[in-house]
């Protein structure tokens, strides 16, 4: 579990920096349209989501069974894809017409970004190792 946290580097720092962006620059934000509260939530849920993924993928990845990766990498898909469409979903039914799309866009990107390091994280550890 340490190695895996050791590995989940990138995403803590990643999440530290939004986060510090996203609060310290509030009347930046609101002077771009950007409701912070969103920013922050997002960040917080995807962030999450990610985080927990990569851990169940890193886990799968030590299995000694060969398909727990798949079914791993799989449902780690199914769960991210449903919670943060849940999220969306649930964010626009209760503000209605008051959506903020610039934060909700941006929401969509973080989670592209945040897919995008435990990607890159998940490749570096697999060709680390030895028989993948």
């Amino acid at each position: 579990m340490k190695n895996s946290l050791s590995l989940a580097r990138p995403l803590l720092i990643v999440f530290i920096i939004l986060n510090g962006l996203f609060i310290t620059s509030k009347s930046l934000l609101t002077k771009w349209s950007f409701d912070q509260e969103v920013l922050i939530g997002g960040n917080l849920l995807v962030f999450a989501v990610v985080f927990i993924s990569f851990l169940l993928l890193y886990k799968a990845i030590h299995s000694a069974n060969p398909q727990a990766f798949v079914r791993a990498m799989y449902g780690s898909f199914i769960v991210k894809f449903f919670l943060i469409a849940i999220a969306a979903f649930v964010y626009i039914q209760v503000t209605k017409k008051d959506v903020n799309k610039p934060a909700l866009f941006t929401t969509m990107g973080l989670y592209l970004v945040y897919t995008f390091i435990e990607i890159s994280m998940l490749m570096k550890l697999l060709k680390s190792k030895k028989n993948a």
